[in-house]
């Protein structure tokens, strides 16, 4: 199995809460990180119509037989469960007990916050991180590969295509997710829609646009990402809440969980056709924002991630808050750091004056230095996760 970085995280909740849950897409490895980290417990798979069934008829006999504790996998299946446990664990609240893991996020999470509220960890499993991937690449892989493939686990430790894959994937995301949730009946219109979302990746959401673009309705644009988002299939970078006295961007950017679902999304049939492609610089923004989302995530912590942009053009790509300061990160896809790339990552600072650390420039170049004032990282920094998301602004 490959060595996951939440595998620490949840550890350390085990030692504390009753009940583990772990969120995330349909594919990151969800249950095959919790049927490893917990294999002396039972594992019971809520999507088994067999066990199911017996659930719902006999739930106290059903449950009878995991007193001790036990893996509930795609425990959302069965929307009386987060009550039952609540019961069981207020009786006794011995740490590591249950390990829930839940696909749709949005399900998972309304039993929780109905009937397990501060006696769950709560936990999020996205697609391997650059660091996770170095253990299985070695870190051979080029950068417009990693983009077009991916970071589901799959693709790395599986002889599959990543076209058949990912074909495969959106149908079954259409059918079991989309389907039970929102009840498309056209679902041509709604894989157009997240069509147009994957071309949109990096820019300022404008909701009415895509709704009219895809032929649909602004209410139904705004159900529709809001199921994408709930299920880890794109992400929505807020902007920055305080204003430093300027008239600020208010709209989220909008990002995909992963860069090779985006490609295929895209019509992107290989490596080969990135180079040229217009959106390669916006799919290696995503791809750098997600590996900070990543590093979050699997140190249990909020994503707590922002992006800045004021009416006069002064941006920055990515920003958060560090050692009571806040850290601005400028990306370029380029494998070259023009004086052009320098002095973008110095002006992505300047909205916060003294408040600012030491600007990021993160490009598609291999060497890492620091230049005017710019601490210059390559790409394959992000392999290295002490060096950004909690590091210290000294390193």
């Amino acid at each position: 199995m490959l060595e996951r970085q939440l595998s620490s995280t949840l550890r350390r909740l085990a030692r504390t809460f009753p009940v583990l849950a772990v969120t995330g897409p349909r594919q990151s490895g969800k249950t095959t990180l919790a049927r490893a980290l917990f294999a002396d417990k039972p594992y019971v798979s809520l999507e088994d119509p067999i066990e199911r069934g017996f659930a719902e008829e006999d739930p106290r006999g059903f449950l009878a037989r995991f007193r001790t504790g036990a893996v509930f996998d795609e425990a959302q299946r069965w929307p009386a469960l987060f009550s039952h446990l609540q019961g069981m664990v207020d009786a006794d609240r011995a740490p590591g007990r249950f390990i829930l893991t839940g696909s749709q996020q949005f399900g998972l999470l309304a039993g929780v916050t109905q009937s397990l509220a501060g006696r769950v960890g709560m936990t999020r499993l996205l697609p391997l991180s650059a660091a996770e991937l170095a253990g299985v690449a070695d870190g051979s892989l080029a950068l417009d590969t990693l983009l077009w493939r991916g970071s589901y686990p799959a693709l790395h430790t599986q002889a599959v295509s990543p076209g058949d894959w990912f074909a495969s994937y959106v149908a079954t995301y259409l059918e079991r997710d989309v389907r039970q949730v929102l009840r498309v009946q056209n679902l041509s219109v709604f894989q157009r829609f997240v069509r147009l979302c994957a071309g949109r990746c990096g820019q300022l959401l404008n909701l009415h646009a895509l709704a009219d673009e895809a032929g649909i309705t602004h209410t139904t644009a705004r159900a529709w990402l809001s199921v994408l988002e709930s299920s880890d299939v794109v992400f929505l970078l807020p902007p920055y809440h305080r204003n430093f006295g300027k008239r600020l961007v208010k709209t989220p950017k909008l990002y995909f969980l992963d860069t090779g679902l985006a490609c295929w999304l895209l019509g992107i049939r290989s490596a080969d056709m990135l180079p040229l492609h217009p959106l390669r610089g916006a799919l290696f923004e995503n791809w750098v924002v997600t590996e900070h989302l990543k590093a979050r995530c699997n140190a249990g912590q909020a994503a707590d991630l922002y992006f800045w942009r004021d009416n006069n053009g002064v941006e920055a790509d990515l920003l958060f808050e560090a050692h009571g300061k806040l850290q601005t990160i400028e990306i370029k896809s380029g494998q070259t750091p023009t004086s052009d790339y320098i002095r973008a990552g110095q002006k992505s600072a300047r909205f916060a004056q003294d408040e600012a650390l030491p600007p990021w420039l993160v490009y598609g170049g291999d060497s890492s230095f620091e230049r005017s004032g710019v601490q210059v990282r390559s790409w394959r920094s992000m392999a290295q996760p002490d060096l950004f998301a909690t590091s210290n602004p000294s390193s």
